[in-house]
C-alpha cells in the first residue's frame, strides 16, 4: 500500500488509516482481530483517544509485539501540566509502549500558551523531550481555531473534519496545512454515517496529496470495503460527481455530524443519532429505528429542559434543540406515514 510522509515529520503513513473510536463498540477479541486483518491487509497508521473507552487498550493487545511496524497517534483532554502529564501516562500503559507517534491535544477550545510552565503544553515539550512522544499534534472541529492552532507553529500534524460536504473556505485549509508542512489527518469522512456513497467519499478525499483520512472501522466487511478501493480506486467521473453534488444539497444546512460532544445528555436524549434522525432512516434500513425502543429514546426529546449543554459544547455552534424538535416532528410523520402509529 502507498505511504506519504506525514506533514515534516519522518512518519510515512498509509493514505488509508483506521480510526479506532468504534473498537468501544467491540469485544476485546474481536477488536484484536479486527486491529489485525487492517494491518495484514497494509494498513499501518491507527488513531485513537485516551477518551475512547478501552480503545487504547485493544490496540495495546493487538500490536504488542509489532510496535515498530504501526504508526499509532492518540489524544488527551486537560488544561494542566498534570493533566496532560498524567493522560500520557495512561495512555503508554494502555497502548503497552514506552513511545507515542504523535500525542495530540483532544479538541482544546482556546490556543495553547507554550511558554506556561504549568500548562497543558509544557507535559507535551516534557514528554517529547524523555522520548514518550515524536510528534505534538491537535485536533478541532472549528475552521477558525484549526487556522490559529496551524498559524501557531507549535503542532507537527492537524486532525480536522474533511468529507465532500466540506465547504470551500475548509478545502483549503488543507492546503494550507501542506504549504506548512503540517501533516493534515482527515476525520468525518462519512460525516459521522449520513454519506452512504463510500467510493466517493474515499475518491474524494484521494485527490488531495497530502491528505490522510481516518476511517471509522467497527466491522470486517468495512475493512474489505475500503482495502478493495486501495487494490482498485475509484474514480471522480462524471456520475460520482453528481452523486456528490446530490449529495450536498440533500444535506445542506446545519446537520449534525455525530460528533458525540454533546453527551451526555442530562434528558438522556441520544443526541448524535436523535438529531439526524431524518437522514438515517431516509439513507439506509430504517426499522430499527421504528422499535418501541427507540420510540422512547426520541420521546425524550419532549423531555428537553433547554439547559443549553449541547449548545455549549457543539464545535459546530448548531442550535441543537431546536434541530432535535424538528427531527422528532419528522419521526412522528415518517412512523404516521408507515402506519406505526
Amino acid at each position: 500500500m502507498d505511504k506519504i510522509r506525514l506533514g515534516r515529520t519522518d512518519l510515512y503513513v498509509t493514505k488509508t488509516a483506521m480510526g479506532c473510536l468504534p473498537l468501544q463498540r467491540r469485544s476485546v477479541d474481536d477488536a484484536v482481530r479486527l486491529l489485525r486483518a487492517a494491518y495484514d491487509g497494509g494498513i499501518n497508521f491507527y488513531d485513537t483517544a485516551n477518551a475512547y473507552s478501552d480503545s487504547e487498550e485493544k490496540l495495546g493487545l493487538a500490536f504488542e509485539g509489532r510496535r515498530g511496524d504501526v504508526v499509532i497517534s492518540t489524544k488527551g483532554m486537560g488544561t494542566s501540566k498534570r493533566d496532560i502529564a498524567e493522560k500520557i501516562e495512561l495512555s503508554l500503559r494502555r497502548l503497552r509502549t514506552d513511545y507515542i507517534d504523535i500525542y495530540q491535544f483532544h479538541n482544546p477550545q482556546s490556543l495553547m500558551n507554550p511558554d506556561d510552565p504549568d500548562g497543558a503544553f509544557a507535559a507535551v515539550l516534557e514528554a517529547k523531550q524523555k522520548g514518550y512522544i515524536r510528534y505534538i499534534g491537535v485536533t478541532s472541529h472549528r475552521l477558525k481555531l484549526a487556522k490559529e492552532h496551524l498559524q501557531s507553529g507549535l503542532y507537527d500534524t492537524i486532525q480536522f473534519p474533511l468529507s465532500y460536504l466540506s465547504t470551500a473556505e475548509e478545502i483549503a485549509f488543507a492546503a494550507d496545512c501542506f504549504e506548512e508542512g503540517v501533516g493534515f489527518i482527515a476525520m468525518k469522512g462519512l460525516c459521522g454515517g449520513l454519506l452512504t456513497n463510500i467510493g466517493a467519499a474515499f475518491a474524494f478525499l484521494r485527490q488531495f496529496e497530502n491528505v490522510v483520512p481516518i476511517w471509522g472501522i467497527q466491522h470486517e466487511r468495512e475493512i474489505d470495503e475500503i482495502l478493495s478501493f486501495e487494490n482498485n480506486p475509484p474514480s471522480l467521473n462524471d456520475e460520482m460527481l453528481a452523486a456528490i453534488a446530490k449529495n450536498r444539497e440533500e444535506l445542506s444546512g446545519s446537520f449534525c455530524r455525530s460528533c458525540g460532544y454533546c453527551l451526555p445528555c442530562p434528558a438522556g436524549i441520544p443526541i448524535p443519532d436523535a438529531a439526524r434522525i431524518s437522514f438515517l432512516m431516509g439513507r439506509s434500513r430504517f426499522e430499527p429505528f421504528l422499535t418501541e425502543k427507540w420510540a422512547e429514546q426520541m420521546e425524550r426529546i419532549n423531555d428537553c429542559t433547554q439547559c443549553g449543554h449541547c449548545k455549549a459544547h457543539c464545535p459546530y455552534k448548531l442550535d441543537t434543540p431546536e434541530i432535535l424538535k424538528d427531527q422528532y416532528k419528522k419521526y412522528i410523520e415518517f412512523k404516521q406515514a408507515h402506519k406505526l402509529g
